[in-house]
């Protein structure tokens, strides 16, 4: 069963051909760190503010597009400003003037990214720092002591992804250490509304992805997260990978798909049966440029966009849709302009997020396969 702390319901669900419970319309409660309790409808994407801010974007502008929950990144807050600051100042709610719930990731994934400044052992992981190359130790105790200073409503456990490609032999001894990190954090008294979530490694190794299930999922964790996907494998290979794990995770907990990631792999992964989805592929996509529609995506650097009178997304009820031009976005785009940045990602998050909620009502419904079907149709078109 659930945490006291975290209250959790699956509203509907549609099983697959074997019968196996898979695409699901959630409610999943949190308490809040000042009795404000906090509720999140699932399938939902978690726009990602790893430095304690949603690049481009204010807190009142991601309320105003439904996001429900958002992301903050240990290890990055740990750096700069330090967690200890944060704490000082009022948690990170308050300093980030956000009131819905907080994840906290790990730092875990950091591992892997920063794989050239850092070295792994079973105690935890020495590191450079990417600002300024100062030494630093990273370990299990203190990751979760780092998230205890933030305060945030979700709590990952600190976990070691491995690469791809790796071994069976490298992916086991990800795995194992992953299991142990699990264990010495759930050790750490966290604040009274913070809940833990678990991550299942194992690569693309499926024996090794049920091993992992069994022994996390039998730690006393609020939720459970899927790690180590969408790192350099196909699409093919982590959509196929999701669907194996995710019946994995009890029915009765929050699942989380870390990472990912294109609108196509929120189908796929809403369809295997995850809830809670993050990634900084919308915002920083569209600071590149690169803008996500109903019907696929539009480079809008591209010169055929020079005089196109057109709004963006005719579906799309966001600002940068509805008051401009795709010519008018392109030219901000080419001159640099800050607009430009903020425009995308206000339409790119506006339109992930509506995306969450369209699969939920076609749960609700019963209509997930047909409104699957066009939603492929569409992109096709």
């Amino acid at each position: 069963m659930s945490s006291p702390r975290l209250g959790f319901e699956v509203q509907a669900a549609i099983a697959d051909a074997e019968g196996t419970p898979r695409a699901r319309a959630c409610r999943l409660t949190l308490p809040g760190s000042r009795g404000n309790a906090h509720e999140i409808l699932t399938p939902m994407f978690m726009p990602v503010g790893t430095a304690g801010t949603v690049k481009a974007m204010t807190t009142a502008e991601l309320r105003s597009i439904g996001a429900q929950i958002i992301l903050g990144n240990t290890y990055h807050l740990y750096l700069r400003p330090g967690h200890e600051r944060v704490e000082r100042l009022g948690e990170l709610h308050k300093f980030m003037n956000w009131d819905g719930p907080i994840l906290t990731d790990s730092g875990g994934f950091q591992v892997f990214s920063l794989a050239g400044l850092n070295k792994i052992d079973d105690e935890g992981v020495t590191f450079q720092s990417h600002i300024d190359g100062s030494s630093h130790r990273f370990t299990p105790e203190l990751s979760m002591e780092i998230q205890r200073a933030l305060a945030s409503d979700i709590v990952m456990a600190f976990d070691e992804c491995p690469p791809y490609p790796a071994t069976p032999e490298q992916v086991r001894a990800a795995m194992k250490r992953t299991v142990k990190w699990a264990e010495r954090g759930l050790e750490v008294p966290m604040k009274p509304h913070q809940t833990r979530f678990g991550i299942i490694q194992g690569g693309l190794y499926e024996e090794l992805r049920a091993q992992s299930a069994r022994e996390i999922t039998a730690l006393p964790f609020d939720g459970f997260a899927i790690g180590g996907l969408s790192i350099g494998e196909t699409p093919e290979l982590m959509q196929k990978m999701a669907y194996y794990t995710a019946p994995l995770l009890p029915q009765d907990k929050p699942r989380y798909l870390m990472g990912v990631g294109r609108p196509e792999d929120l189908v796929e992964g809403v369809r295997a049966g995850i809830d809670l989805f993050d990634c900084v592929m919308p915002t920083r996509n569209a600071r590149n440029g690169q803008l996500f529609t109903s019907r696929g995506k539009v480079n809008i650097k591209n010169s055929k966009y020079a005089d196109d009178p057109a709004p963006l997304d005719p579906e799309c009820p966001c600002e940068a849709c509805t008051q401009y031009s795709r010519a008018y976005l392109r030219h901000l785009f080419i001159a640099g302009e800050v607009l430009s940045a903020r425009l995308n990602t206000l339409h790119n998050l506006t339109y992930y997020i509506r995306l969450m909620g369209q699969m939920r009502s076609a749960i609700l419904e019963n209509r997930f396969d047909d409104w699957t079907k066009a939603f492929y149709t569409k992109l096709r078109t």
